[in-house]
């Protein structure tokens, strides 16, 4: 995988996914840097959010689908930056940050391939529930 290398050169990695992952995280010398956690919950949506932080420097981009073969070779994909302010913090913090926080339906990934439910210490958070009630949905 493509994430190996700055893995192993110290570049810290999450990676937020909802199906199968082939990466194996937390893997000494090889995935240390890596980890992978999967969201599952009431809706099957989730972002295609890339964000680089580097030297200070955010850098966001949304992609329109998965990226597997299947949607590479057979239909038009993009992956476009996000460049205006406003939307970039909006995309970081519904897209990234509110999934990250999520203790309910979070489960993350073992060295060993299995995923162990993430513990919810103190109070719970779901991102769908939080941006349901935010948008009032």
């Amino acid at each position: 995988m493509r994430c190996i290398a700055p893995a192993r050169a110290g570049v810290k990695i999450q990676l937020i996914v909802r199906g199968v992952c082939a990466l194996r995280p937390g893997v000494p010398g090889l995935s240390d840097n890596i980890s992978v956690r999967s969201i599952v919950g009431r809706f099957l949506e989730h972002p295609r959010v890339f964000y680089f932080f580097n030297d200070r420097q955010e850098d966001l981009f949304i992609a329109s689908a998965d990226w597997m073969g299947r949607n590479f070779f057979r239909r038009i994909e993009t992956c476009v930056p996000i460049i205006d302010p406003r939307i970039k913090r909006r995309v970081i913090k519904e897209g990234l940050r509110l999934y990250l926080e999520d203790n309910v339906n979070a489960r993350e990934m073992q060295s060993d391939g299995s995923y162990r439910r993430k513990s919810s210490r103190g109070k719970e958070h779901c991102a769908q529930n939080t941006l349901m009630a935010e948008y009032n949905v």
